[in-house]
């Protein structure tokens, strides 16, 4: 699929706002993907439908959790975990997308899993640092996957989990296993 067919179909169904990040999550997803060896279109792709489901109805992403075997135990936890695995199913139900290495970085975009593949660690860590997010540790994360992809992206999850911390919020066990997994398999 074609960037502006893509774009297309993802506008359609976001807000202005959301749109405007989802351009900045591509451009910076297909500059990580250039600088760490991962297939740009592929990256590009993925950026561009990470937020497919974003605004859909709660209803309907509980629905498609439940009846398409989808782990039920996110069904515990905020819903802002929900629009990954529901995105990815519908970017291959009603985009047609079927490479399934692409709807694996949409589907683990804001959990992340063990044995993360470069291309989730690309459009996780380009969701995290798009231009347009402002929030604290974000520069440094920024600086570091100038630097070292793995040590980005350690930094974002564990940013990411002391703010859910703080903020007495529960943390997806796999957000957990992502940070140890990155964590005892250090490359440097």
């Amino acid at each position: 699929m074609e960037r502006e067919q893509a774009l297309t179909i993802v506008k359609n169904q976001l807000t202005e706002h959301r749109y405007q990040h989802t351009l900045g999550v591509t451009d910076t997803a297909i500059t990580l993907a250039k600088q760490y060896g991962v297939d740009e279109k592929k990256a590009e792709l993925a950026a561009i439908f990470h937020d497919y489901a974003k605004f859909r109805p709660k209803d309907e992403m509980r629905e498609i959790i439940i009846t398409q075997g989808m782990p039920k135990e996110l069904l515990e936890f905020n819903m802002e975990l929900w629009h990954a695995p529901v995105g990815a199913y519908l970017a291959e139900h009603e985009a047609g997308i079927t490479d399934q290495e692409v709807l694996g970085a949409v589907r683990y975009h804001t959990s992340g899993r063990t044995g993360m593949t470069t291309l989730e660690k690309v459009i996780y860590l380009a969701d995290y640092i798009e231009p347009g997010r402002h929030f604290p540790g974000v520069e440094e994360v920024r600086e570091l996957a100038k630097l070292n992809l793995n040590t980005a992206l350690i930094k974002a999850v564990q940013n990411t989990i002391i703010f859910l911390m703080k903020k007495n919020q529960a943390i997806y066990p796999d957000t957990f296993h992502t940070y140890n997994d990155l964590i005892m398999n250090k490359e440097d």
